[in-house]
Parts: structure tokens; sequence; C-alpha cells
């Protein structure tokens, strides 16, 4: 019996090794990797180029405290902000900690300029974390649940309803920002039309509001974009990345520009570990290796290539609600909860999920090939067509 807390409904594999899209479980099984540690894995295992920079890195520097000036986290810095467009970044180790980053910030903001109360609009079935301040900007009662007294400051209504925020703006004071995911992933990848992002940046612009993106799942080329934001062409003042970023590593991005850049000063904030040389490197080398090897690219159109394999293939089967998601973040829709697929698909050597009860979730790593991509729709295609067979 393990000794730790019982946190997770954990899946009965445990792997010893990966390369590529593929992992390796204890008794010597192959699997196909279609999470990637929930969007985590950019580059797959093992990458080459990626292992051999750490293993430099790990030779030199681990760790110093950020009371010393770090160059490799100055360098993440800079690159994050030149493909971002923005003006400053705050690094830590994890999403929550980015998003809680922001809304620290956003609180600040609204303190500096005399408003009472600070208040931040979230959404209907938005994730942000699990911290206290995190967990209450997140849409899921489960999550919350048991956690009570909740963090105040939030105003919650539907995503991807414009109308609904100017209602806020119009009833209520004390409004700083706005907190969304371009394309929610916990809460079933639901993607909305670009103009929502666009009507956001306007409301924000006319109440001086900020206009905060939480990126970490969609974030760092999953769309075939570096951010979800740029294909709306709009800026957002706060945007918060983690998970892809280190390939795996621990690391958490909090970004600010415009109005938003220049709020904290020395002793507002902090972390420990954040921006360490280790994972400064891991971040650094995600990006080149992305860059040198067009993943961008990639990501987008073998993407939009499966998802049209799976409209063709599934698109007409009753039960099949929609199928949706930009770049290598899709999700397929049933009309009824699908968890037991995640354990079928194990059994036959495929890594998914399932998010929102009824929603398969598929994060490929950047590096998926063609055949591997044939490969994850030829085991999971008969999978749902026998799900929804049942009855």
């Amino acid at each position: 019996m393990s000794h730790l807390m019982n946190t997770y409904n954990r899946q009965p594999v445990t792997f010893t090794h990966g390369e590529g899209a593929w992992l390796w479980d204890i008794n010597g099984k192959r699997y196909l990797d279609a999470l990637s540690g929930i969007a985590v894995n950019t580059l797959g295992h093992a990458h080459p180029k990626f292992t051999a920079a750490l293993s430099a890195q790990i030779g030199k520097l681990i760790h110093v405290s950020n009371v010393y000036q770090i160059r490799e986290q100055e360098l993440i810095a800079d690159k994050l902000c030149e493909l971002a467009k923005m003006q400053e970044v705050f690094l830590c180790n994890s999403g929550c900690e980015a998003n809680e980053a922001a809304i620290k910030l956003a609180r600040m903001y609204g303190n500096q300029r005399g408003i009472d109360t600070p208040t931040i609009i979230v959404m209907e079935k938005a994730f942000h974390g699990r911290t206290l301040a995190t967990l209450s900007a997140t849409g899921n009662r489960k999550v919350q649940a048991g956690f009570e007294p909740l963090v105040k400051g939030f105003v919650r209504v539907p995503y991807d309803d414009l109308e609904a925020i100017r209602q806020v703006a119009a009833h209520t004071p004390n409004i700083v920002a706005v907190l969304v995911e371009p394309i929610q992933g916990e809460g079933g990848i639901r993607t909305p039309d670009i103009s929502y992002l666009q009507g956001l940046r306007k409301i924000c612009d006319e109440h001086e509001w900020l206009l905060m993106l939480d990126e970490v799942q969609c974030g760092l080329g999953r769309t075939g974009k570096w951010f979800a934001f740029q294909h709306a062409g709009i800026l957002p003042d706060v945007m918060t990345l983690a998970k892809g970023l280190g390939s795996g590593v621990p690391i958490g991005a909090c970004l600010a520009a415009g109005k938003a850049a220049g709020t904290f000063k020395p002793g507002n904030h902090g972390s420990t570990f954040g921006g360490n040389p280790l994972a400064s490197t891991a971040a650094l080398t995600t990006l080149n290796i992305m860059e040198q090897d067009k993943l961008l690219e990639h990501a987008a159109t073998l993407g939009a290539w499966i998802k049209q394999q799976l409209q063709t293939r599934l698109g007409g089967e009753k039960g099949v609600v929609t199928i949706r998601g930009q770049g290598l973040i899709l999700g397929i829709e049933l009309d009824k909860p699908c968890a037991e697929i995640v354990g079928k698909a194990l059994t036959n050597g495929l890594l998914i999920n399932v998010t929102a009860d009824n929603v398969i979730r598929l994060l490929p790593s950047l590096i998926f090939s063609q055949a591997e991509a044939q490969q994850l729709l030829d085991m999971l295609c008969p999978l749902i067509t026998d799900f929804l067979a049942q009855e």
C-alpha cells in the first residue's frame, strides 16, 4: 500500500521510460501517448536535444536564490516577451501559481487606483487551479466542495457570452479584470469564436479593466500559434503559462503588458524555486526546439488533419455531439458519460483522458508524427463506435 495521499484515481499502470510519442510500462508493454502528461510533454519523451541541454545545466547549476540575478531566467523572460509582444514576466513553478500571481496583480492594480474590494470576472466551467484563490476562480463545484469559505472578489458569468459581461459592467462596481481561458481545457475543450476575445478586449479597454488570459493548457504552440490569443489578433494585459513550457520540468509564467506592467515592486510577490536555472533552461530549450523544428506549423496542420479525420469517421455517429478544438488540443463530446473509454484505451495501448464527464480529450505532443496520428485514429475510433453501440 502506498503512503501517497489519496488525491488521484490513478490508472493501473506504471511507466519506466519513453521515447518520442511512446511510453513503456514495467512489463515492457508499449503505449501511444495522446495525452502528453495533460499538455505538458511538448517535445514528447526523451527528446535528445532537450535531454542534452538539461544534462549540461544540471552539471553547472540547478538552483540559486532569486536574491541574485539569474542569467537563464533573464533569457527565457526575454524570449517569452519577444514571442508574446508583452513587457515583463514573473516566473513560478505551476499554472495555479501563475494564475495566483495574475489574481494578486489584478487586486494590486485595483487598489493602486483606489478601487475598494477589487473584483474579477470569471467564467462558468473554468479551471484555474487548486490553491484557495484559483479554486475560487474555478467554475466547478467538485473542485471547490469542502474547501469553503472560498476567497471573495470573483463574479461568475457564462463562458462565450459578451452580453453577460456587459450586464456585470453595468451593475457591478469594483470590477478590475476579466480572467478567461481562450479555450476551456478542463471544461471540455470549449472553443469560442475569435470575436469573443476581440469583444472582451474592447470591453476591458472601455472600462480600464485588465484582460487576463489563462493559456496554461492552450498556449505554447498547441493551437498552431505560440498563444491562442494570436488567432484573434489581440494583446492581453496579463497572460499565464505553465504545462508545456518546460516539457515536463515544472515552470509557470505570468506575463504583463500595457497598463498591467510595472504593478509589482520588490516585496510584492516571489517564489523560492521560480525561474531557477534548470527550469529556465528547460523552457528556453523547449521554445528554441519548437522554432528550429517548426512545431507550430506542424501542430496546426496535423491537428487540422486529425480533426477532419475524426469528423469523417465519427461525425455521423448517433451519440457524437461535436468534435472541436484547434491544432493539437481536441475534444470529442459524446451524449453520455464516457470515462470507461479511458480504461479500454489503456488496455489497447493508448493514453487519452475524459474531461467534463463526456468529452474525450486529445493532447498529443507537438512531435507527434502523421503515422502516429493515423495509429491514434485507428485505435480510438472503433472504441468510441463500440461504446456508443452499447445499450
